[in-house]
């Protein structure tokens, strides 16, 4: 069974993602914030990890950079619902810009279910996917 760790301050949205890939077949662990989340990933091992972008203690960037680099070949999904008060002036892309941090894909909330099995599944078909290697001939 595959494992993933959904790591969302908000415990209405960690609820949501737990159930909806529960009922999937998978194995999920919920971590309430970054820290918590960073000391999951201590004790157990996993497939992909769903994280949210904007969370206390560990804001923006640093929460995809931080798991990342501890676990560089599990996939990232990268989840944020962040919007601006102010819609006069342009909006930076996060969600994009965490693909550059090491995220594998990214979800904007609110997202279907079916978005959100989709990802998964993209992901590990991604890290199952037999390995290639280039030879000189």
């Amino acid at each position: 069974m595959k494992r993933i760790l959904v790591v969302d301050d908000d415990p209405l949205v960690s609820m949501s993602i737990r159930l909806t890939l529960e009922r999937e077949g998978f194995e999920t662990v919920s971590a309430d914030g970054g820290e918590i989340g960073l000391l999951a990933l201590e004790d157990t091992r996993f497939d992909v990890m769903i994280v949210d972008i904007f969370m206390p203690q560990m804001r923006g960037f640093e929460s995809v950079r931080a798991f990342h680099q501890r676990r560089p070949r599990v996939p990232l999904i990268a989840i944020s619902g962040y919007t601006f008060a102010q819609f006069t002036a342009p909006a930076p892309d996060f969600l994009r810009m965490v693909i550059e941090l090491g995220a594998t894909s990214c979800l904007r909330k609110p997202f279907s279910a079916a978005a959100l099995i989709a990802a998964v599944r993209e992901c590990l078909a991604d890290t199952q996917a037999p390995q290639t290697l280039m030879t000189d001939d």
